[in-house]
């Protein structure tokens, strides 16, 4: 696979603003690009490789019908939690206003790490993220969903284009597997499903291939860390929650679309190993070693990480595939974090880490990343208590850092805060599910600090402490800024005619996968 370094950017048309308000043009409603992609959502395109997009037995998806020009996207089997609803009046300024944001963070990727994984906007370098030397394109593939939704349609094409000309994971490297589903599984069938080109269908199905010795090599069935993507070995057998358990959403739409059961099949063994795995107490501690099956701790931290998606996938699957099993344990586990985790100090909502088998506390620590689990499962009471903790964090530093101790006044943990999006996610959940306006003014807040203090000439930038004046800047912009930061907070503002706010499901990366429309 061939990368573009930096010195291929004079030849790179870039992109311009200047005219948000005007929608992109687009081919007419009955052109290739439009049937392809009515044709990639209701089962009627075939993988590049591999077999036909054919049913299996007893499988109940419901096909929508390709018309030219219509609306209807594929559906998710169950409807999602709490009856979302659609703006009554978009703010069309605030999206504009978010659009040409999320435009300024990607010309700096553009321009300075065009087909490398991550931009460095700072010093104007790039990195890899997965293998030092072998670039997959990261934030090309994170993007493109985003730029579809945006209906950024050149920049889409352009995207798709390195894609089918560069992207090959032949490659002689050890790849994380939980930041492979989830962000290059993930990443291509999301763009698949926006832009119906079969050959990210195929690119995806290769990697998912690499990606399955980590399951079928492992004497529990739960995932290895890090698999070789040419020969297949694999490594790492202690690994964190979350990393054992994201995969079901990502593999099982994967099997949904190519008829091959295989990938959600290893991501239900996985998930099941974990369950049965649960305390006494229905709790479940960090750490697993995946060859032994034994805990290598026993600290539950609850909605924190490295546990939180775990818990949402539970109840992804039930709202993508229907599964009352993972349904219920969901539910399962949400209650025994209400009754052994969860906490009010200071008036605010908070879920302490404790010993998973005796309940007893071992800290109070929270993380930034936490606030995003709740809102999935539908319990609006808890999900908007721990919201509103989260904007007590907000209101006192302008920017949340990555760590608090909620137990001493809010007092910062980790100065860091490396651009993370789950603020912005909760509060498009909530909003969609509520319609409370508290959110978006809420959020409008968090997008004006991310403005003020990541913002630089190349785009946006981590910090390392945001307790300092002015805040102190790192030099990385995280690929996973173009799949989720300004994708939330675009369709919290938009209301997309691209997306369908009632039945869409987003994976834990932000990205679409179900619920695109073609408008």
């Amino acid at each position: 696979m061939s990368g573009w370094g930096t010195g291929d950017q004079e030849d790179l048309p870039v992109m311009t603003y200047a005219s948000l308000g005007a929608r992109t043009a687009r081919r007419g409603p009955t052109t290739r690009r439009s049937l392809l992609r009515a044709l990639a959502v209701t089962g009627g395109l075939a993988a590049s490789a591999g077999p036909g997009l054919l049913a299996e037995p007893g499988d109940e998806r419901r096909a929508v019908a390709a018309l030219p020009g219509g609306t209807s996207r594929s559906l998710p089997r169950a409807a999602p939690p709490g009856a979302r609803r659609r703006a009554a009046r978009p703010d069309r300024a605030k999206a504009q206003e978010i659009r040409a944001e999320f435009g300024h963070a990607w010309e700096g990727y553009k321009r300075f790490a065009w087909g490398h994984d991550e931009v460095l906007p700072v010093s104007g370098r790039h990195r890899e993220f997965f293998a030092k030397d072998h670039p997959v394109g990261l934030s090309i593939v994170e993007a493109v969903d985003t730029l579809y939704l945006m209906e950024l349609d050149d920049e889409v094409d352009r995207c798709v284009e390195w894609i089918k000309a560069h992207l090959d994971f032949d490659v002689n490297a050890d790849f994380q597997v939980f930041e492979s589903t989830i962000r290059l599984v993930g990443g291509l069938l999301s763009g698949y499903l926006a832009t119906g080109e079969k050959e990210l269908l195929g690119r995806c199905t290769d990697l998912a291939d690499r990606l399955l010795p980590a399951f079928t090599a492992s004497p529990t069935g739960m995932p290895y860390r890090y698999v070789n993507l040419r020969t297949g070995h694999v490594r790492g057998a202690t690994l964190p929650l979350a990393e054992i358990g994201t995969n079901v959403l990502e593999f099982g739409a994967l099997s949904r679309l190519t008829g091959d059961s295989r990938y959600r099949r290893a991501a239900e063994g996985a998930l099941r190993a974990v369950v049965e795995r649960r305390s006494s107490l229905d709790l479940l501690a960090t750490r697993m070693n995946v060859e032994t099956g034994r805990w290598a701790d026993r600290e539950s931290v609850a909605v924190n990480p490295p546990a939180d998606s775990f818990y949402e996938y539970l109840w992804g699957a039930w709202v993508m595939f229907g599964d009352e099993e993972c349904r219920d344990w969901f539910r399962m586990f949400a209650a025994a974090m209400r009754r052994h985790q969860a906490e009010h100090v200071d008036g605010r909502l908070w879920f302490k880490h404790v010993d998973f088998a005796t309940g007893e506390l071992i800290s109070r620590r929270a993380s930034a990343l936490s606030v995003a689990v709740l809102p999935v499962g539908g319990d609006n009471e808890l999900a908007a208590g721990h919201y509103r903790s989260w904007t007590a964090v907000l209101d006192k530093y302008e920017v949340v850092p990555e760590e608090i101790d909620y137990g001493r006044g809010l007092k910062v943990f980790s100065p860091r805060n490396d651009l993370r999006p789950e603020y912005a996610n909760c509060a498009f959940q909530m909003y969609w599910q509520t319609g409370d306006p508290y959110y978006r003014t809420t959020t409008w807040r968090y997008f004006q600090n991310l403005k003020r203090h990541h913002r630089v000439p190349g785009g946006y930038t981590v910090l390392t402490d945001v307790t300092k004046r002015p805040m102190a800047k790192g030099d990385h912009c995280p690929a996973y800024v173009f799949a989720e930061n300004f994708k939330w907070l675009y369709l919290t503002f938009a209301d997309a005619p691209r997306f369908d706010y009632e039945r869409g499901w987003l994976s834990t990366e932000g990205k679409v996968l179900t619920g695109f429309r073609d408008a």
